[in-house]
């Protein structure tokens, strides 16, 4: 009974902590609206979620998330640098082919939204087979580091959660 009124516990409670913060006040009301908002909105949606994705190990999702966070600050100071500092003439924009050893898609997705997520990368394209993902640096002068970077910082954590 419990697993189909809170079909994705995680999710509602996500929704409502989100929901907390963007109404940016804690007060009676707002609660109860993000209470029936995370009962709601899970409940509505549990239909379109067949093969919900497991995770395998989940606190290898704290060590992603504080992993990300850091590459994000970094990433910002060295994007500054770049634009602050070099010329236009003295960027080197690359496009590099990470080949992926990931299956699940949701793992993926979360991958190409580290790789965007990170100031100076952007995640392009999947190629049509789900093996490699495109990927444009702002400057590199080693598009096989970048690539060997994205595969042992991130790929390898994702796959120990999703895989």
């Amino acid at each position: 009974m419990l697993k189909r009124i809170f079909p994705h516990p995680l999710l509602s409670l996500t929704l409502v902590v989100v929901w907390l913060a963007l109404v940016n006040k804690v007060t009676p009301g707002n609660f109860v609206l993000a209470v029936l908002l995370g009962i709601a909105i899970p409940f509505l949606t549990a239909p379109y979620w067949p093969g919900r994705p497991i995770i395998k190990r989940p606190l290898r999702v704290i060590e992603y998330v504080f992993i990300v966070l850091w590459d994000i600050i970094v990433a910002n100071f060295q994007v500054a640098a770049i634009i602050l500092f070099r010329r236009n003439q003295n960027i080197r924009s690359q496009w590099v082919t990470v080949p992926l050893d990931l299956t699940s898609p949701e793992a993926i997705t979360v991958l190409a939204g580290t790789i965007t997520m990170t100031p100076g990368t952007v995640s392009a394209m999947l190629s049509a087979d789900s093996s490699a993902i495109l990927v444009h640096c702002l400057h590199t002068d080693d598009p096989e580091g970048v690539r060997d970077d994205i595969k042992k910082r991130y790929e390898w954590r994702l796959k120990e959660i999703f895989q």
